[in-house]
């Protein structure tokens, strides 16, 4: 953490408040945004491991219902997540002193590889965690067939 004044305008109530280098750029609202504003969560961090069995993606979605999250695959074999999180209702008396959670939508997409089964994809959701398990296909091998050398 960084306790340096603000040299860049504004006040401040205290000289060592914590310094935002963010805050006064007009494409974003820093780590100390105003209350009320939403920012999508579209960098939503997925992990996607390939195993003997299955190609398995981990999201982490803390705060987030399963019914609020949308689990799809489109033709072409494409996984999609998609999903909102709710702004926490203000209260009117409420002083917010920082706020970085996000909130809002997000949708992330992933190409899958011809060796899975679409139509048994199956999604779990626990602790916050969301586990989507896309099984392979058996990749079949091709006959070999011996030929006998006569001569």
């Amino acid at each position: 953490m960084s306790l340096i004044p603000s040299f860049f305008g504004g006040r401040r109530n205290n000289t060592f408040d914590l310094w935002d280098p963010f805050q006064d750029l007009p494409f974003t609202g820093g780590a100390l945004s105003v209350p009320g504003e939403t920012a999508s969560f579209a960098n939503t961090r997925i992990d996607w491991k390939e195993t003997p069995e299955a190609h398995v993606f981990k999201a982490d979605l803390p705060g987030v219902k399963k019914e609020e999250v949308k689990v799809e695959v489109e033709e072409g074999r494409i996984l999609q997540i998609s999903g909102d999180r709710r702004v926490e209702k203000e209260e009117k008396n409420d002083k917010w002193h920082r706020v970085e959670r996000s909130s809002g939508k997000f949708m992330r997409r992933f190409r899958l590889p011809e060796n899975v089964k679409v139509n048994e994809v199956k999604a779990t959701m626990e602790n916050g965690v969301l586990t989507v398990t896309v099984p392979k296909a058996e990749v079949k091998k091709p006959d070999v067939k011996a030929i006998d050398i006569s001569g």
